[in-house]
Order: C-alpha cells, then sequence, then structure tokens
C-alpha cells in the first residue's frame, strides 16, 4: 500500500481523438511544477492522473497546494493505492483509511465503488453495501445515509484498488500552453487581471502588458501590477511582464484630443503598442478586462471605435459578466486584496469627467491620423519596454 494523490479532470475526457495530447500536456505540467522535490511520480491509468512519492512519505501539505492551482484540474484527492483488490483486502484498507481521517467517527457516510473491469464477481452496489456494512460495524458512532452523506467513501477499482474521501476542488479548465498565446493588457484594478486568468485557464499560454506614467503613476502602483502578475504566476508557472513607459504618449494624447475623446484615443494607443509587443513574441491575440457598459468607454460603440486600432483579435473574456461576478472570481483566486490597493494606474490619472459614449469610429480615426509623431511615440514606449518575469 502507498499514498498517492488523485488527479481528476474534466473537459480533458471529451476532447475524442486527441484526448491523449491534452492529458500529457497536463501531466508534463505537474512533473514540472513538482521539479526538485524528491522521488514524485506522475503516471496516467484509465481515466486518472496519479502522483505518487517513490522515496519516502507524501507530503501533502506541499504538493496539494501546487497541484491543485494548475490549470486543468478539476479536483484532487489524497488516499491510498493497493494491489490486492479481494474484497477482504477493500474491506480492510478501507477501515483503515477511514479511522485514520475520522478517528472519532460522528459522521454519516456512504461509500460509492467504480469498477473498470466488469468482470469482477461483485457489482458496485455490492461492494459498496459490504465494504460500508464493515466500516459501520467496526466504527463507533457512524450512521449511514445514502442521500446527503457528510462523508463519501470513494473505492475505485482500476489495475490496482483506489480509496479516498476527500475531494479537494481545482478551478478546472484546459492545461496551460494547449490553446495557443495571448498578450494580456494589465492594469492595477479587479477586472484585467481576472480577465488573464480566465484567458489562461482555456488553455491559452498569456504574457502581460503594463502601461507606466511616472510620475502621475507612482512605482506602488508599478509594484501592484507586478505583484498581481506573480499571483497569476500560481497559475500559469511562468509569466512574463512587459512594462511599457507610456508617459510621453498620454502626455501627447492629452495635448492633441478633446477631453472627452481621450480615454478613447489612449486605449487605442494601448492597443497598438499591446499589439506590437504581441507580434513580436508569436502571440494570437490581446486580452483586456472590458465588461460592456461597465464604464463610458466600455459601450457598444467605444469598443468599436477602439477595436479598429488593432489588426489581431481583441478577446474580452469578462464581456458579459456582471461587476460581482467578477469580483467573486478576484476574490477566489487571489488578486483582489492586491487590486485594491489605493494606488492609481495610467487610465484612471487621465481620465475625462464626462468621457463620450457614443464615439463615431471614423471620426476617431480621422482625428487620430492628425496627430503628429503619436505612432512615433508608440514605437518608442514599446522600444523601451522592461521585462520582467516571475
Amino acid at each position: 500500500m502507498k499514498n498517492v494523490l488523485l488527479v481528476k479532470y474534466g473537459e480533458i475526457a471529451m476532447r475524442g481523438k486527441n484526448r491523449y495530447l491534452v492529458e500529457n500536456r497536463l501531466i508534463r505540467t505537474i512533473i514540472k511544477r513538482l521539479d526538485g522535490y524528491t522521488g514524485y511520480r506522475v503516471y496516467k491509468e484509465q481515466g486518472r492522473i496519479l502522483v505518487v512519492n517513490e522515496e519516502g512519505d507524501f507530503d501533502y501539505d506541499t504538493v496539494i497546494p501546487i497541484v491543485v492551482n494548475i490549470l486543468g484540474v478539476v479536483a484532487v484527492c489524497p488516499g491510498i493505492e493497493f494491489e490486492d483488490q479481494s474484497i477482504e483486502s477493500l474491506r480492510r484498507h478501507a477501515l483503515m483509511h477511514f479511522k485514520e481521517h475520522f478517528p472519532n467517527g460522528g459522521v454519516t457516510f456512504k461509500v460509492i465503488t467504480r469498477r473498470s473491469d466488469k468482470r469482477y464477481p461483485m457489482t458496485g452496489n455490492e461492494i459498496s453495501a459490504d465494504v460500508g456494512g464493515y466500516i459501520l460495524h467496526n466504527t463507533d458512532g457512524l450512521k449511514v445515509d445514502v442521500h446527503d452523506p457528510e462523508v463519501q467513501l470513494m473505492v475505485e477499482l482500476r489495475n490496482n484498488a483506489y480509496i479516498y474521501s476527500k475531494l479537494i476542488k481545482g478551478h478546472g479548465g484546459l492545461p496551460y500552453g494547449s490553446s495557443g498565446k495571448a498578450t494580456v493588457l494589465l492594469s492595477g484594478g479587479i477586472d484585467s487581471p481576472v480577465a488573464a486568468f480566465l484567458t489562461a485557464k482555456r488553455g491559452v499560454e498569456i504574457e502581460a502588458v503594463y502601461f507606466d506614467s511616472p510620475p502621475y503613476t507612482s512605482e506602488r502602483a508599478k509594484q501592484k501590477v507586478m505583484d498581481l502578475a506573480e499571483r497569476l504566476s500560481v497559475f500559469t508557472g511562468s509569466i512574463k511582464l512587459y512594462i511599457v513607459p507610456f508617459t510621453k504618449t498620454q502626455l501627447c494624447i492629452y495635448e492633441h484630443t478633446p477631453p472627452e475623446k481621450m480615454t478613447i484615443f489612449l486605449k487605442r494607443a494601448m492597443l497598438k503598442a499591446g499589439e506590437k509587443i504581441a507580434l513580436k513574441n508569436k502571440s494570437h491575440a490581446l486580452v483586456t478586462g472590458d465588461s460592456i457598459g461597465q464604464v463610458a468607454s466600455q459601450t457598444m460603440e467605444a469598443i468599436y471605435a477602439i477595436d479598429s486600432a488593432a489588426e489581431i483579435p481583441v478577446l474580452r473574456p469578462l464581456c458579459a459578466m456582471d461587476k460581482q461576478d467578477i469580483v467573486d472570481i478576484a476574490v477566489d483566486i487571489g488578486t483582489f486584496d492586491i487590486s485594491v490597493r489605493p494606488y492609481e494606474d495610467c487610465c484612471t490619472v487621465f481620465v475625462a469627467k464626462h468621457p463620450e459614449t457614443k464615439p463615431k469610429k471614423s471620426i476617431i480615426e480621422s482625428m487620430e491620423r492628425k496627430i503628429e509623431g503619436l505612432e512615433e511615440l508608440i514605437d518608442e514606449a514599446v522600444e523601451n519596454s522592461e521585462i520582467v518575469e516571475f
């Protein structure tokens, strides 16, 4: 018998003939994240990914937080693995596992059995009833509840037998890097880190771009974005952040555009700069944290006027989400407390009191062409970008 961590995945299982490619990517990711921890082996067995330590004790406290935050993982289950699948062995190991995790009893429970080999002499329900009865008669203070138990003891019969009773939820999605690459415009707000996370959750490799505007924004605002990028790297494994010096570009826009249109021009300039970085790094799309109608620059008319600044697709994972939905995700992934630090980013410093909500794309493009030196300033800003890797 050995301790084991069962890794469950969901959507990957529906990938048809390409399923093994995505499974193998997830396995490689787990192996990479556990590199440096002695003795751990990751392998696949009949629709399950398993982690074992072949050289010593399994350090669940260290391994579970690493694996559960790997994108593509739906849940992890600490349990035991053993070879003997006889009913006597199943009873003995199930009771041992139950007493280890619930030594004082006092819970309701049921046993659920899954068997991949239908030639096994007992059905799944028969195994569950037998093992459950054995636990019930050898542990004080237990009750069986088949409808809403406090504990579900799982018995899985594959090449080996597995028993577990705890399910620790992950974030699901697809393995990171299995769906191309995108460049996220990352501000210090609540929305864009969530957009970055949701994009990565779909298997897209992400890099981030932040527009820095000293002295109008402080070093603390810059550090906030760096901390957000570092937090996102918990899920992606690593992330590259481009810090683009944008003060000259913003001042140029400020001096040559009406106040009510300034935000539109600024966002167009950011898309252009982001696209230059994206194309240089073979990224396939830009990602923003826009949610339709949330602010003046996120109306449908404004989005239409802004998007023509870029030729590659602009993805908006939050476009149909309510603010509270976005906040809930930010809290869940640990970016919210960083995002609400009171340090202004470049967008809020230059925002107009009464921004235009229904700009005309043709007018915006015509006015932009008349701003002398704007394209050169964007090129200069991109050229002088600082790159930080987490």
